[in-house]
């Protein structure tokens, strides 16, 4: 049995879009994995940080937060700042340059995490930005007192129950 030369070009084009198709899978999924590290890890890392897409945790240094619209130039430490010791050292920059303004929980002290890339000037240049939650919108303790909302605040009125009519309608 002897094969057409137009069975040949169709099998050596298959081959080809298979190939491409394999290749373009494989690279898309090796740039989209992102390693998840702390401030410490990362700076431990060495050379193997320059290499890969990360996301680093940390917590923002308070008085670091530079803005500059929806870009933000900060500092990540390993510990909130009343935890953090003088001699600690572990701090890293962060510059994020996203398409979106950062979070309205990003704040001094809140945790946040950032995805990109670590360069070699020693700053981790962010194309994402996240804040967590801060630790008082956690569930209370059990056996702990609710605390009172603060006085120099308004109340928020927006959601409240109308008060009730001193005028009643009777159905006879």
């Amino acid at each position: 049995m002897k094969s057409s030369p137009q069975s040949l070009r169709i099998g050596i084009a298959v081959v080809v879009i298979l190939g491409t198709v394999g290749w373009l899978a494989y690279t898309g999924y090796a740039s989209n994995k992102s390693y998840f590290v702390k401030v410490p890890e990362l700076l431990s890392m060495g050379n193997k940080a320059y290499t890969r897409n990360l996301r680093v945790d940390g917590f923002v240094v308070p008085g670091s937060i530079v803005r500059d619209g929806p870009h933000v130039d900060f500092k990540l430490n390993e510990y909130e700042s009343h935890m953090a010791s003088a001699a600690s050292g572990r701090t890293i920059e962060v510059s994020y340059k996203g398409s979106e303004p950062p979070p309205d929980t990003f704040k001094d002290d809140s945790e946040a995490v950032a995805s990109g890339t670590y360069g070699r000037d020693g700053v981790f240049h962010a194309t994402e930005l996240q804040a967590k939650c801060a630790s008082k919108y956690a569930p209370a303790q059990p056996g702990a007192q609710p605390q009172a909302p603060d006085a120099s605040k308004p109340a928020n009125t927006a959601n409240a129950a109308p008060a009730p009519s001193s005028t009643r309608s009777t159905a006879n």
